[in-house]
């Protein structure tokens, strides 16, 4: 598991470390690993130079500087660096800049030039590496001047773009880019990440996150956010023991498809029993039942009107995808809400509970995914906002409806009250297909029906589903990066090969 901390807690963190520590020790800590991973990128090629020795030396190296301890960190990197036979060149943008880090530069033979002017753009554009040391954890909003036009130059540039603890124009602690920020390959942090690396947009700014270790661990408290790995994933996903049967592997009862809408009831139900379910109850109008019937054969079946009486026992319950959101459908989500088992809700099954909140009312785990929209509407808000700050709103629903609460999108994030978000390392663009929700839902219910926590079941499903639409997407291995469109039903077929990842 990966452990980021917001902004407050990090500062609190280094106060209490810099009482106990040498002057000057925590950036130079810092400057000793950022130094480290920049000559490691320079050594492998990744920037562009494959020289003599460890392929630092004549490396040409320019520093962006800012006013903060970020400039003081990239200062000394680069004295470290120029120590190594790198041409370092520092680009001193900020109003003041950090004395001791700018004598060691110099000291190491390294040169400074003003921001504006040609010299500035040339020693960009002439890079192999650009170090990107103007803003730090503590800015907010868009990059202003002269920053706003460095960072535009060195996006423009062929080099390489190392941030230094976080890419400037980041907000650290939610991922909101507000305007002009720096789009770095690597990104070098400290202490602990922070939960803007995790969350797009500012995950996609961040490239490569490496964590320089300075001494913080023991004065951080409990995480805000994590970023699970996949032994995590291993650990939360149930598994069948030596005596296990149909029954003791968990039986999910889907509630989804309608006379209209039928797609998602195959979908919901191949995600359940792909999600290692030991058996699947469908249960939905004729028409959905004859399709289930027909793509997934080892599916129970009952076909219900207005009461889910005929439906044998199950362990948990999946509700909404293709429902409907009539005076039927209201009346069967009611129903299963009003069990005392675990439930997830998602699509028509959200929709509904806009208008009856009451529903959730209940004690036994809930599980909610809503995309950006549906979120939105359930808090009485706009699907921009969310959008724009996906882990607040996510810790507000979760709060307000009482549930867990997986907020879908670029960034899938799993929200439950009194306990760190987690984010989903996993997925890809092409998940954005409909019915993709479908499968998830499915898979879900599965792990929650199998004994899983809400919690440990939404985080694992997303990560699974995730990795299945990537390995549909990307196909046997050609050569090519190149991801290929794909329909809900690949991830289907491709969840197998997700799980197995997991103990490779």
């Amino acid at each position: 598991m990966r452990y980021a901390h917001e902004v407050d807690k990090v500062r609190t963190a280094e106060r209490a470390l810099m009482a106990r520590s040498p002057e000057g020790a925590l950036m130079k800590r810092a400057a000793a690993g950022l130094a480290s991973v920049c000559a490691g990128l320079l050594r492998s090629g990744r920037a562009g130079v494959i020289g003599p020795g460890d392929g630092t030396y004549g490396a040409r190296v320019t520093l962006l500087v800012g006013s903060g301890d970020n400039g003081g960190d990239a200062l000394y990197a680069g004295a470290r660096l120029a120590r190594r036979g790198a041409a370092v060149t520092a680009v001193l943008a900020g109003s003041k800049v950090h004395e001791g880090g700018l004598g060691a530069l110099r000291s190491a033979g390294g040169r400074t030039v003003e921001p504006t002017g040609e010299r500035s753009v040339a020693e960009i554009e002439a890079a192999d590496l650009i170090i990107d040391g103007m803003l730090g954890i503590g800015g907010r909003g868009g990059l202003r001047e002269p920053y706003a036009t460095l960072a535009g130059h060195a996006s423009r540039s062929v080099a390489t773009i190392v941030a230094c603890d976080l890419p400037s124009g980041i907000d650290a602690d939610t991922g909101v880019v507000s305007g002009a920020a720096v789009r770095a390959d690597v990104t070098v942090t400290f202490g602990t990440y922070k939960p803007g690396l995790f969350v797009d947009p500012g995950a996609e700014h961040a490239g490569v996150v490496e964590l320089v270790d300075i001494g913080l661990g023991p004065y951080l408290p409990d995480p805000d956010a994590c970023l699970p790995q996949a032994a995590d994933i291993e650990l939360w996903v149930p598994e069948p023991g030596r005596e296990s049967n149909k029954y003791r592997r968990g039986v999910p009862g889907v509630l989804a498809g309608s006379e209209t809408f039928t797609g998602a009831a195959v979908l919901s139900v191949g995600g359940a029993i792909r999600g290692g379910a030991g058996m699947v109850r469908f249960t939905s109008a004729r028409h959905a039942v004859e399709l289930v019937r027909h793509h997934w054969p080892e599916a129970v079946t009952t076909v219900v009107d207005d009461s889910l009486s005929e439906v044998g026992r199950v362990n948990g319950w999946v509700a909404g995808p293709g429902l409907g959101t009539d005076e039927r459908a209201e009346t069967l989500l009611a129903e299963v809400l009003g069990t005392d088992l675990p439930v997830l809700v998602d699509a028509d099954g959200l929709t509904i509970l806009t208008r009856r909140r009451d529903l959730l009312w209940r004690d036994a785990p809930t599980v909610l995914t809503p995309h950006a929209g549906e979120l939105a509407r359930l808090l009485g808000t706009d699907a921009d906002q969310v959008e724009a700050r996906r882990l607040e709103h996510a810790r507000r629903a979760a709060e307000e409806l009482g549930a867990t609460v997986l907020l879908k999108g670029s960034t899938t994030v799993i929200a439950e009250e009194g306990r760190p978000i987690r984010v989903n390392p996993t997925g890809t663009p092409r998940l954005a297909t409909a019915g993709s929700g479908d499968v998830l839902s499915g898979l879900i219910g599965a792990f929650m029906a199998s004994g899983a926590t809400a919690m440990d079941a939404a985080a694992a499903g997303a990560y699974l589903h995730g990795l299945a639409g990537r390995l549909a997407a990307s196909g046997p291995a050609t050569g090519s990066d190149r991801e290929a469109p794909i329909r809900a039903y690949d991830i289907i077929d491709a969840l197998p090969a997700a799980f197995r990842t997991l103990s490779g």
